[in-house]
């Protein structure tokens, strides 16, 4: 195996003015020594890493790192900066610059290795001793361990933490620990790669733990597995932190005790403060009234983030469970009303009149089966906008909330409350401070019973008929929609659609066209809007499909192998197909989208198409009223954004190799990108 960093990987007078120009200098010299295959398919992968949050850490450090099926071997390369690369830092610039690169099916020796480095960037002298070395050569043997800094062996600062932490006992003394014994905290770190923040939020609590003689333990959930703690050292904790970004393996582990959930980047800029916080949970006795699963909003960041940002969350985990139904209620019916036209909604139940031979029969039974499935959205909706906000103890109150929208005809926004309530109440409850002997049935008797009682009086009493009134407002206003106002109604939601390509502006107008023909009678205005928002959510990808099949030469190799994917993913309604494009071009490939994406929306209206179908894309035509205009208006917007894209791709002169000035070319597969498939 040969050397991870050598001095040819090592740049000291590193030129580069932004964070996609260090990644790009540094993986050139990867390039160059065989250990990087393509040089566009890497710097896609590590933009992919960039965008799920930024590399820079407190200190002046920046860490782009990325799995790449593109690597061929394990690799750092490390450059210093005299003027320093934002990488989204609190504190500025970074000056210490590493790329990590690792295979996709890196061992867990390789692993192993780059965790080390991660844990040593924490060590002071570490860092110092990099400011101020002479020449690549000592520069890569410092960083290999070859040489050590003057204060001391950079691979025992990287490796005491584990034993200290479990030995901390010994020689600890800490006023919030039962009796004369230190406190003691278990931890777990974690990040979507598992190389780089994962160890260096571990190194950072370990530290700050002795500093506050506590007892810290930490299990890392990094690439190379994880070592589960033992249990008996969970039942002794008295509190426990959770800095991560992806879900926490065996969560129900942890349950029951003081915690504080984080994002990973908290771990390592104030593990401090994290200490105290968990500590002062453990005074007021507060504990977590059970874990399972992570909670859709698990990665929510750091404390301290706004109240609109978090509401954004929970409201798009009631979406996200809520979207299946939709589409499974909604094909259902439309399929019915294909089948035995729209009096089948008047049929009598298929349970008494069921004939095998009979089309009718089938169309009823395909209607009725979906008119079920829509009998659930507002309750799911409810409930996992609470389980988003209190995880599973809010689901009971939520489903309950959601069924008595449903009930008073409160219907979507009285779901939205619904949920938003019980969540609420759920979350006051756990902050009461309760004696020991009873946590162990709040989760299951005193939570359920008081927050459900709770939210049934708010929504039956207080604020349902006020709901149910402006829900009917609402319905009221888009039957009312005609003409110009229908028509700009189109090109509004067309833009929406079409500006962060599945993110959550592109969700809520989803999200409202969805609500519309989420009843057993939907109007034709709320069909119409339906029909108008996937129009235009199918216009990014089929146009940068057809934009990389007429202008090839404007693309790279890995985004003319895009363009044939998102031919497919446009077609089935999956925006997030021309993610790749617009994270490599942002400029130009998001403003096209938009302008096209309106186009249709505005065509759509216009021309009065309509769809009783929440998905599908074109294999739904034969539900859409108007369908050859309706592919008009796809056609329009699609060769509108394409030609956009094509102008203004031609007017920039073409970097090396790539058509993005200076910049990755793609995120990652539109696949991968394409999880939820009506996340359009």
């Amino acid at each position: 195996m040969s050397e991870m960093i050598t001095a040819d990987l090592v740049d000291l007078d590193l030129s580069a003015d932004t964070k996609e120009a260090a990644a790009r200098a540094l993986a050139e010299r990867m390039v160059a020594q065989g250990r990087v295959t393509d040089l566009d398919g890497f710097l896609a992968d590590v933009a992919a890493r960039e965008a799920q949050m930024p590399t820079g850490l407190d200190g002046g450090i920046g860490i782009p790192h990325c799995r790449s099926e593109y690597v061929t071997e394990p690799s750092l390369a490390f450059g210093r900066s005299a003027e320093g690369v934002d990488f989204g830092a609190p504190d500025g610039p970074a000056d210490l610059i590493f790329l990590i690169a690792a295979p996709a099916g890196a061992d867990d020796a390789h692993l192993t290795i780059l965790s080390a480095l991660a844990r040593q960037l924490m060590n002071a002298e570490f860092t110092s001793a990099l400011r101020s070395v002479g020449d690549a050569e000592s520069a890569a043997a410092l960083i290999r361990g070859d040489e050590t800094p003057a204060a001391g062996t950079s691979e025992d600062s990287a490796a005491a933490p584990a034993a200290a932490s479990a030995g901390a006992a010994a020689g600890s003394t800490d006023t919030a620990g039962a009796g004369d014994r230190p406190f003691r905290i278990v931890a777990v770190t974690s990040c979507p790669t598992g190389i780089a923040h994962t160890y260096m939020a571990a190194e950072s609590l370990e530290n700050a733990g002795r500093e506050a003689g506590v007892e810290l333990v930490v299990e890392t959930q990094g690439s190379a597995g994880f070592t589960r703690l033992d249990p008996a050292v969970i039942a002794a904790a008295d509190g426990v932190i959770f800095a991560h970004d992806v879900p926490v393996r065996d969560k129900a582990r942890f349950a029951g005790k003081p915690t504080v959930d984080v994002g990973v980047k908290a771990g390592i800029n104030r593990p401090t403060e994290l200490i105290t916080e968990v500590q002062g949970k453990a005074e007021r006795g507060e504990v977590t009234a059970g874990a399972g699963a992570a909670t859709p909003v698990e990665r929510g960041g750091e404390p301290g983030e706004g109240y609109g940002s978090m509401l954004r969350k929970w409201l798009m985990s009631g979406v996200s469970y809520m979207v299946p139904f939709v589409a499974a209620g909604g094909l259902l019916i439309a399929l019915g009303f294909a089948i035995g036209g729209y009096e089948i909604k008047s049929a009598p139940s298929v349970m008494q009149h069921f004939v095998w031979t009979q089309t009718d029969s089938w169309a009823a039974l395909m209607f009725q089966i979906g008119a079920v499935a829509f009998g659930f959205l507002v309750p799911v909706l409810a409930g996992y906008i609470a389980y988003g906000m209190a995880d599973r103890p809010g689901l009971v109150p939520g489903f309950v909330g959601g069924m008595i929208a449903s009930t008073i005809n409160a219907g979507f926004l009285g779901g939205l409350a619904a949920g938003l309530i019980a969540g609420g109440v759920v979350l006051a409850i756990q902050r009461v401070k309760i004696p020991k002997a009873v946590r162990g049935i709040m989760p299951v008797v005193v939570i359920p019973l008081i927050s459900t009682a709770v939210v049934g009086f708010l929504m039956f009493v207080v604020i349902g008929k006020p709901i149910a009134s402006a829900q009917k407002g609402m319905t009221d206003w888009l039957n009312g929609l005609s003409g110009s106002n229908a028509i700009l109604l189109g090109a509004l939601l067309g833009l929406m659609m079409c500006f962060d390509l599945g993110g959550p502006v592109n969700k809520v107008a989803y999200t409202f066209a969805t609500a519309g023909i989420a009843v057993s009678n939907p109007s034709e205005s709320a069909m119409k809007i339906m029909a108008a928002v996937m129009a235009a959510g199918m216009v990014p990808p089929l146009a940068m499909a057809l934009a990389t099949t007429v202008r090839g030469k404007l693309f790279t190799e890995t985004e003319r192998e895009n363009g044939k994917a998102a031919w497919v993913l446009g077609a089935s309604f999956i925006s997030e197909g021309a993610i790749p494009f617009a994270a490599a071009d942002p400029l130009r490939v998001i403003p096209s989208s938009m302008v096209g994406g309106a186009i249709t929306g505005a065509l759509s209206m216009a021309f009065g198409a309509t769809l009783r179908a929440p998905h599908g894309g074109i294999f739904v035509v034969p539900l859409i009223g108007s369908p050859f205009l309706y592919l008009i208006a796809i056609a329009v917007g699609m060769s509108v954004t394409a030609g956009l894209v094509v102008v203004l791709k031609g007017m920039r002169k073409p970097a090396t190799g790539a058509t993005a000035p200076g910049a990755p070319e793609d995120i990652s597969a539109p696949a991968a990108e394409a999880k939820q498939p009506v996340a359009a």
